[in-house]
């Protein structure tokens, strides 16, 4: 059944990577998610018409109800047709299954109808200036005046903010509250007076992370996903969602990355360098060991710091995948023609941040060390 689901996938990409969207072949993802994204938008309708999208929703809320297996064909087979990087996923994989899972009725059928027509876009509103990768350590506030919540404070490194009509907001609604306690997880409208978005320049001269400044901002009393102040089990269930079956398509990706890198390779005579070609090896085998961690994690419940670690190994794989990319480039590797980046010199840009976003290596380390290892925790003010 699995070869049969297979074969469609695979066939439907094939007849339809084609006409309009044959352009869009390869295009968007980290660091380039400026690139088409309106054309992008199109064809995420096009997959939610032909049921090719919130694959692992259940039947009830509009999705396939596909197994586990069947999800991670699909992003297999569509990391390896080279379709475009989707504008939706912060809606389809992370919002959509934490309402599902914790929203109340009419939540879901408030918002999930749109989701899977691609008809409202989403950001999450996690990270703060003070509270990167400590997300118990949140200050922006959310206080009750009358029918609203009333939101105050700052959110940075929101990916797609400029094109959202949502975020999703992990805000403190109890007064005096510290860490974990006294956060609540709240659905909150973009276009309105007191919502303020700020692009930030990366390195790669593009701009898909934001500042989200919230100035007396108002969504409804309604608006708060599961019990008020249990905001933090909310917040994890959906980054567990973020890091669950989807980082298979990312790893057919990273393998696309890596074949182009060792064909460059062989066509500039840098595979006859003894150490080029043991670290293009490395990588190889690196990435095996990335897809058996994820499939074993894959089937389990909750895979907990399984999660740390992943993240942990491929964030390490891809940014020295970057640094390989200029020494197998060689000198040219330094010169941007006429001020543009090429693909190598993104790639090794952009991936500087593949440690930090997400949640940075030294607190995946921490989390390891504490919660796996039993090693005393770091102190803290």
């Amino acid at each position: 059944m699995n070869g049969d689901f297979r074969q469609q996938l695979r066939a439907w990409l094939a007849d339809n990577l084609h006409g309009e969207f044959a352009k869009l072949r390869g295009v968007g993802g980290p660091g380039r998610e400026h690139e088409q994204y309106e054309s992008r938008r199109e064809w995420d309708r096009k997959l939610a018409k032909a049921g090719w999208s919130c694959l692992g929703w259940p039947v009830e809320h509009g999705g396939r109800g596909a197994s586990t297996q069947e999800q991670v064909i699909f992003y297999e087979e569509y990391a390896a047709a080279n379709a475009p990087a989707r504008v939706n996923h912060i809606g389809e994989e992370l919002l959509g299954p934490t309402l599902i899972a914790f929203g109340t009725p009419e939540q879901q059928r408030r918002f999930l109808p749109k989701i899977l027509a691609v008809e409202e876009l989403w950001c999450q509103g996690y990270s703060e200036p003070g509270a990167g990768s400590d997300l118990a350590s949140v200050s922006t506030t959310a206080t009750v005046d009358g029918d609203d919540w009333v939101i105050t404070g700052q959110k940075v490194w929101t990916s797609l903010a400029h094109e959202a009509d949502w975020c999703f907001v992990l805000a403190r609604t109890q007064p005096g509250s510290r860490r974990r306690e006294g956060l609540s997880y709240l659905l909150v409208p973009m276009r309105q007076p007191g919502v303020e978005v700020r692009p930030i320049r990366q390195l790669t001269g593009t701009s898909e992370f934001n500042e989200v400044f919230f100035d007396n901002a108002r969504t409804s009393k309604d608006m708060v996903v599961g019990e008020v102040g249990d905001g933090w089990r909310v917040a994890m269930a959906t980054l567990a969602f973020e890091r669950g079956v989807a980082t298979l398509g990312q790893q057919v990706g990273f393998r696309r990355e890596l074949d182009a890198l060792i064909d460059l390779a062989k066509r500039n005579g840098a595979i006859d360098d003894p150490v080029i070609k043991e670290r293009l090896t490395r990588s190889w085998i690196g990435l095996e060991v990335m897809r058996a961690h994820a499939l074993r994690t894959l089937s389990r419940k909750d895979p907990g710091y399984e999660a740390s670690v992943s993240k942990l190994v491929w964030a390490r794989w891809h940014r020295e995948l970057g640094e390989l990319a200029m020494q197998v480039r060689g000198p040219e590797s330094m010169v941007a023609v006429d001020g543009d980046l090429d693909e190598w010199q993104r790639l090794f840009l952009f991936s500087r941040a593949d440690t930090i976003y997400g949640g940075s290596d030294e607190i995946q380390r921490t989390i390891i060390a504490e919660r796996v290892l039993g090693l005393p925790k770091e102190p803290r003010a």
